[in-house]
This record gives structure tokens, sequence and C-alpha cells, in this order.
């Protein structure tokens, strides 16, 4: 196991995850866009957001990749499927604890059920399983978080 597989692991997952996101929001499957939800944390510009939000994004995605491989150190051994289980829990994760309690709580224009549009433009908070995106998001960011996690674990399992 080597924290070089965790890291393109952890590049070429993100790449994946974030792929499937924003295929299935053109093809209308979902309105989730993590990139511009992560970007419009620390600008209102739209076009700037959607960039440093893609930065964010694969800037904890390799965060993540790395607590993989230390769970991975810890147990002593690393696999594809085993990964693949570490995805589903970080993907139920960000559906529900992550989207609903820490995301609304820092974000300076997400909405909340107490906060009032009229005195701020705010973005729709994604809500349980982020269902206030589409009944495709949970699904869609499930299976993609479970990809990761398959290809973090895989290719750190290789490069063992």
């Amino acid at each position: 196991m080597t924290i070089w597989g965790a890291l393109a692991g952890g590049f070429i997952g993100t790449l994946v995850l974030t792929t499937a996101l924003r295929a299935a929001n053109e093809l209308k499957l979902t309105r989730i866009d993590l990139p511009f939800l992560l970007g419009t944390c620390v600008t209102a510009n739209r076009s700037r957001a959607k960039a440093l939000g893609y930065l964010a994004h694969f800037v904890i995605g390799e965060l993540f990749a790395l607590g993989y491989y230390g769970l991975f150190v810890a147990l002593g051994t690393s696999s594809w499927w085993l990964g693949a289980i570490f995805g589903l829990v970080h993907g139920m994760f960000a559906a529900t604890a992550l989207v609903n309690i820490l995301l609304p709580a820092v974000h300076p224009r997400m909405g909340t059920s107490v906060t009032s549009a009229p005195h701020t433009a705010l973005l729709e908070p994604p809500g349980f399983l982020m269902l206030n995106y589409g009944v495709v998001t949970p699904i869609v960011g499930l299976l993609g978080h479970i990809v990761y996690g398959a290809l973090v674990g895989g290719f750190i399992s290789y490069t063992t």
C-alpha cells in the first residue's frame, strides 16, 4: 500500500464521481451541482464559484482518499471491494449529515428552514438524501461514491 496509490485513486475516483454527477445533471436526472455548491461558499460570482468549486471538490477528494488510505493501513489490508464499502459509508454520510447539518450551518448563501428568501438570495438546501435536487440524486450520489471508493481501494491495493 502506498500513499501514491491513494492520491492517484483519489484523483481518478473524484474525476469519475464529478463526471457522473455532472452527466446526471445535464441529463436532467438531478439538479445537484456539488462544485457550484462548494464554490458559492466563498464567492457569489457564478463563474468563479464553479471554478473554485471544482478545485475544492478535487482537494476534498484527495483528502478523503488519504483518509481511506489511513483506514486501509489500520486494517492491514486493502481491496477494491473494501473501498466500495468505504464509499458506501462515505456517500451515506455525504447525503445525510454533511448536506443537512454541516453544509447549511456554514454556507453563507444557503437557505435553511428558518431563513426567508426575500431578505437574501439563497441556494436551496439539498435536504435529506439531497432529495430537494431530485429523486434520482441520492442514487447517483451513492453509486458515484461507491465507484470512488472502489477506485481508491483498487489503486491502493494495486500499488502494494
